[in-house]
């Protein structure tokens, strides 16, 4: 059966942006192959960060994905930092890496040019990224777009290690992009960040969901009640192909380039669809939130899983290496 890997930094709950994006595509996956959903939580750390938010927003992530629809009993959930084969391994990687590959990644440069102190743990982040795949010899990565040339520096790495110490112990995994387009802030500005404080929250209550999406920004052409629309630009249509059924998604378009709907209404059907859709995912975090143990006992379990594989894996591994 194929295996896939995939992980999401502990930014504690989810948003829509993260759902569409990433979880419920896996959330379909996990009934396919064989899953490795990972919070990253080494990953958060490469910025400063406050211990105790830390292991909050971690047990809120694997709260949100549980309640998103990630089920424990059909793939390994599980917190990267509870398998410290990961930068073992990522030490292993970094030994074989050239710097200036690290160098040109196109996040780091992005993230680089930002700070005035940048610390080796964000430059590494990508190799760390590697050993998460390569540990369960994942064989494909759901990624986004801003993701490829992270993974395509994992082949390479998976490529370089094998032509010295093992051909092809180690696959090179192939990206499977998810389906949905990136998300918009409800801003219109920028991919939906909750430090940008434009996502609406996959457990927030209906009346602060509709608070948000009343004033999102819609096309802006569209001045006064009467004038037409182009829904292509803008991102309440983009978000009813998410949540909205086809007919639907039809007739808002139709309403929006004829005048028939005002955005308002526009917003209103879409709030309907996007409420339907999270009303269970808000119950099942209730539950869950009413017996935390349902969560980390999850995640203890998937720990111990993937402990079990990435233990096998770097035994073979310092073995061909001549560490053992």
């Amino acid at each position: 059966m194929p295996r896939i890997f995939s992980g999401i930094q502990p930014s504690g709950e989810l948003h829509i942006g993260n759902y569409l994006g990433a979880v419920r595509n896996w959330v379909q996956l996990q009934h396919e192959v064989e899953s490795f959903i990972c919070v990253v939580d080494y990953h958060a750390i490469t910025l400063p960060y406050a211990p105790e938010d830390l292991r909050r927003r971690t047990f809120e992530m694997g709260l949100s994905l549980m309640a998103a629809g990630i089920d424990p009993a059909k793939c390994t959930l599980f917190v990267q930092s509870r398998v410290p084969e990961h930068t073992e391994l990522a030490w292993i990687f970094n030994t074989i890496t050239p710097l200036g590959e690290l160098e040109r990644q196109t996040q780091f440069k992005d993230k680089a040019s930002r700070q005035e102190s940048v610390a080796a743990g964000l430059l590494n982040y990508p190799v760390l990224q590697a050993a998460d795949i390569l540990l369960y010899k994942a064989d494909t990565v759901p990624v986004g777009e801003d993701q490829v040339q992270h993974l395509e520096l994992s082949r390479e790495i998976a490529r370089r290690w094998n032509a010295r110490f093992g051909d092809g112990f180690f696959p090179e995994p192939q990206p499977r992009l998810t389906p949905t387009r990136r998300i918009m802030g409800l801003d219109g500005q920028a991919k939906m960040s909750k430090s940008l404080g434009n996502t609406v929250g996959l457990l927030e209550k209906p009346d602060d969901m509709w608070a948000k999406l009343r004033p999102a920004v819609t096309d802006p052409a569209r001045v006064r009640r009467e004038d037409p629309g182009n829904p292509e630009i803008c991102n309440i249509y983009h978000l009813h192909k998410a949540f909205s059924p086809p007919a639907t998604v039809d007739e808002v378009a139709t309403k929006c380039r004829t005048a028939g709907w005002g955005c308002i209404d526009c917003k209103k059907v879409l709030f309907e669809n996007l409420n339907a859709e999270l009303t269970p995912i808000r119950a099942r975090a209730e539950a869950l939130q009413a017996d935390p143990r349902l969560v980390t006992d999850a995640l203890d379990a998937g720990a111990a899983h993937a402990g079990t594989i990435a233990k096998g894996t770097m035994a073979e591994v310092r073995q061909r290496m001549g560490l053992r």
